[in-house]
């Protein structure tokens, strides 16, 4: 398959029961490996949950894109500014929160796709800054960000069920086009 064969669709309020499908998978193929049974069913039960997806998309300072394949949503993208971000909430910057792929799409350059869009998204609204947080055991996504450019400037705390976490923070200038 190939890169052109994916369309990116923004996400509307119509969209949440297919988004919810597609977010409780990814979360799952992502974090079930390396976390307890009772931890990701409490993380699905209280934040991947159609009445916090649908505030979510709702939200004026947020965005939301689906990688679509043949008509099948195989991956999305989510982006915030101003007060959607979870953390910094600078006026300057917009925060990644998620990009998700379907594990059996995972090496087709979907994850790619999605951070081009949100590069795009970020030179449209004139920020200065992506940030991001990933957890520090996800080695892949780590790599895939620093590949395109983030550097880590911290960390925070991230609770999935029982289990306080910690995310590596990063950080991408945007630097205008001369």
């Amino acid at each position: 398959m190939h890169k052109q064969d994916i369309q990116l669709v923004r996400i509307t309020s119509d969209d949440v029961e297919l988004l919810l499908r597609l977010s409780r998978q990814t979360f799952s193929e992502t974090f079930s490996p390396v976390n307890t049974p009772e931890n990701m069913q409490h993380y699905l039960d209280t934040s991947l949950t159609t009445e916090q997806l649908r505030k979510e998309i709702n939200h004026p300072d947020s965005l939301f894109y689906f990688a679509m394949r043949a008509g099948s949503a195989v991956g999305y993208l989510k982006v915030n500014f101003g007060t959607a971000q979870t953390e910094l909430q600078d006026p300057g910057g917009m925060e990644i929160e998620r990009i998700y792929v379907l594990k059996e799409f995972h090496g087709e350059k979907i994850g790619q796709l999605l951070f081009n869009k949100a590069m795009e998204i970020a030179r449209e609204q004139k920020v200065d800054y992506i940030w991001l947080g990933v957890w520090e055991k996800n080695v892949k996504a780590l790599g895939f960000y620093e590949k395109n450019g983030f550097v880590r400037f911290g960390t925070h705390a991230f609770k999935l069920g029982k289990d306080e976490q910690t995310d590596l923070m990063m950080k991408l200038t945007i630097k205008e086009d001369v």
